[in-house]
């Protein structure tokens, strides 16, 4: 049969548009990431909201039902009852009608997205993850995970050891060799420099179960300031987990399934205001993580009146029993640590430990959830910097502050080269 030669040049030409318009959408992306792949991952993680809300800081807030919320995709929660309720509180102080009446308290830190709006009940609200999101990412797998050896491991640490973990730098307070039940704080509030965009800049409550290797076990919660993750240098809210020592497992706030959301008021990875500023006004917020004695899931409460919703006791090996050491602190990365020149990325408030109330970052009424299922002031606490001319931390007890510690620093500086 004779090969009608304008016809094949007509599907030449129709295949190489349809190469050219297709190449960008189907193939590659930003930092080489396939399109598609990046739109299969948005569609996991942006579920369809009964109502959008957006927020003033460029944030869009996705109100989701909460039997549509992403934890419910994880294998182990196929046919997970949301539990609507903690059976348990340590305080034991809650019940519906007390949280109710707390909310005109007008010194609340809050999150600015509330100015537009609220999320309808039977929902949550979701931080609307976008495309520029997963190109700042390493990987669309890695997307809203941490690097490894991402936490303090105090008995392992010499000073020439410190550069090879990762560019992790830690000022904490800890307590360990028990068996816990939960923890709390009060964690002073600031906006901390972070100097590249793939650094960040935290203050957090980790519970801890396993070895510091492979099967470490960790429920985390406080604030950071992550450019990479948000694309801004706002202070925000977050959680994490993992059961395998951040090699596979967990993430950050709701960016893979786990964490089980039920509160609609309070959206992780959201903004949180005020924020502290030196010699003015002090903020702080309240973090309790505990374990709920009858369904074994770890709870979280964020400030006096948000219970947030629990990471499911499925998720864990040692955890789901309890935990074996608590942190709080500090943590920064310090990714110039190779080429010689410490990070000025700071911890805190920026300001070391000694300059004290009103300029150095504080944590208060350190406390740990103890057999009794009660909290209580932690015994044996010790404390822990990996560069103290760095970043450093002093602890103090007694008084309306019960177990307490400044940290922080401005990284690096005449004596932090």
């Amino acid at each position: 049969m004779a090969v009608n030669s304008k016809r094949v040049s007509f599907l030449l030409a129709l295949l190489t548009t349809l190469a050219a318009v297709l190449t960008p959408s189907l193939v590659s992306g930003e930092n080489g990431f396939s399109d598609l792949r990046i739109r299969t991952h948005l569609k996991r993680l942006n579920k369809p909201p009964l109502k959008s809300i957006k927020s003033p800081d460029g944030d869009v807030i996705d109100c989701v039902p909460i039997t549509d919320q992403p934890a419910l995709d994880h294998p182990l929660l196929i046919n997970h009852t949301v539990q609507m309720w903690p059976s348990f509180n340590p305080e034991s102080v809650f019940s519906e009608s007390k949280v109710s009446s707390k909310k005109q308290q007008s010194n609340a830190i809050t999150q600015l997205w509330h100015v537009n709006g609220k999320c309808p009940e039977n929902t949550i609200p979701i931080r609307r993850t976008r495309k520029q999101d997963l190109y700042r990412a390493n990987s669309v797998e890695k997307f809203g995970m941490k690097n490894q050896k991402s936490i303090p491991k105090a008995k392992s640490y010499e000073p020439a050891s410190v550069l090879t973990q990762n560019g992790h730098q830690h000022a904490i307070m800890y307590v360990e060799d028990g068996v816990f039940y939960g923890a709390k704080a009060k964690i002073n509030v600031w906006n901390p420099d972070v100097e590249m965009p793939n650094e960040f800049s935290l203050a957090q409550i980790w519970v801890l179960g396993g070895n510091f290797n492979s099967d470490l076990n960790s429920i985390e919660a406080g604030w950071q300031v992550s450019p990479q993750l948000y694309g801004d240098h706002r202070t925000r809210l977050f959680t994490y987990w993992t059961s395998d020592a951040y090699q596979g497992t967990g993430c950050y706030n709701l960016l893979c399934s786990g964490f089980v959301q039920i509160n609609r008021e309070i959206a992780m990875g959201g903004s949180i205001s005020p924020l502290s500023s030196n010699g003015n006004s002090q903020y702080d917020i309240t973090i309790l993580i505990w374990k709920d004695p009858k369904e074994g899931h770890w709870w979280l409460q964020f400030g006096e009146k948000y219970i947030i919703g629990y990471w499911p006791a499925s998720l864990f090996s040692y955890l789901s029993e309890s935990a074996s050491m608590i942190e709080w602190g500090g943590e920064v990365v310090n990714s110039q640590s190779e080429e010689g020149q410490h990070t000025t990325t700071q911890m805190g408030s920026g300001r070391f430990a000694e300059e004290g109330w009103g300029k150095a970052s504080y944590f208060k009424n350190v406390q740990v959830v103890d057999g009794s299922n009660e909290l209580r002031n932690p015994e044996n606490l010790q404390v822990f910097t990996d560069q103290e001319n760095c970043y450093n931390v002093k602890s103090g007890d007694g008084g309306s502050w019960g177990s307490h510690f400044y940290y922080g620093g401005p990284g690096r500086n005449p004596n932090c080269p």
